[in-house]
């Protein structure tokens, strides 16, 4: 890639600018540049879209959107010791890059890009899940993005894309099944980050329906999930005490035995029991 976009290798970047990855932001970095334009191509095409990136760091990924065609990239990073690194990545792309310092969770990215719009990040680990969990439940459907290509820890993949009766299946896998299709695109090892990560990666892409699988209202179906999945090991009629009056009829209207465990009901009878919840 660096002899492709003309750019320094990033190893060099880092070095020049003093950018040691930083536990406490949630920071490693990806320093191999094949690497990060693999995953910029699991996006698609992106000549016609622009491109939110959140914790782009030395811009390793940032460059293999843009080398790759991106429209336009809007990158949001917190640790202002990168800005340098990223204006020089600006000044190489006139016109195609901004840099907003800033917190992801308290910036309205609309304000900056123009639909169609794409989301590809190698997301910090302390903030990846909450993100997640936002761009899934907006207040409309569909969404601002198309689709999502996001690097997390191999645990938190395995959750996003888990089935029914597996042990990673829970609250994230049934909201993303819900609006989403997804799937792990590629497998990272430690080695490949800097500095080395105790635990695996991977890249999920996850492409947004045009409306949900089922009908449910997102708050009653987040706030039944959220309750059914905080104790797994309990029967439902337990674990969801006193949400509702008449609970154990409203889990049999909904094809679900007041004895199921959460990990073992599906998609569809969920939304069934938040549609029962909102009637009541």
């Amino acid at each position: 890639m660096a002899t492709i976009d003309g750019l320094p290798p990033l190893r060099d970047v880092i070095n020049t600018h003093g950018l040691s990855a930083r536990k406490s932001l949630g920071q490693n970095f990806l320093l191999d540049l094949n690497l990060t334009a693999k995953i910029a191509r699991q996006a698609g095409d992106l000549s016609g879209c622009d491109v939110l990136e959140v914790g782009p760091g030395p811009g390793g990924l940032t460059r293999g959107l843009l080398a790759e065609g991106a429209r336009r990239v809007l990158a949001i990073e917190k640790d202002r010791r990168c800005l340098p690194a990223l204006a020089e990545i600006a000044d190489h792309y006139p016109g195609r890059l901004q840099v907003i310092e800033g917190d992801a969770l308290e910036i309205d990215p609309l304000a900056y890009l123009t639909p169609p719009i794409r989301i590809a990040s190698n997301l910090p680990y302390n903030v990846g899940t909450e993100l997640l969990v936002r761009w899934l439940t907006p207040p409309e459907w569909p969404p601002f993005w198309d689709s999502l290509t996001l690097m997390f820890q191999r645990e938190v993949a395995e959750r996003i894309v888990a089935t029914p009766g597996s042990k990673a299946y829970g609250r994230l896998a049934l909201l993303v099944s819900w609006r989403a299709e997804a799937r792990i695109a590629i497998s990272l090892p430690p080695e490949a980050f800097t500095p080395p990560p105790k635990v695996s990666s991977a890249v999920v892409h996850l492409t947004a329906l045009p409306e949900p699988r089922y009908p449910a209202d997102p708050k009653v179906l987040e706030r039944v999930v959220a309750r059914a999945f905080n104790q797994r090991r309990k029967m439902l009629r337990a674990a969801l005490k006193g949400l509702v009056p008449d609970l154990e009829d409203r889990l049999l209207a909904s094809g679900i035995q007041p004895t199921d465990r959460a990990e073992t009901v599906g998609l569809e009878q969920f939304c069934a029991l938040a549609r029962n919840i909102k009637a009541s």
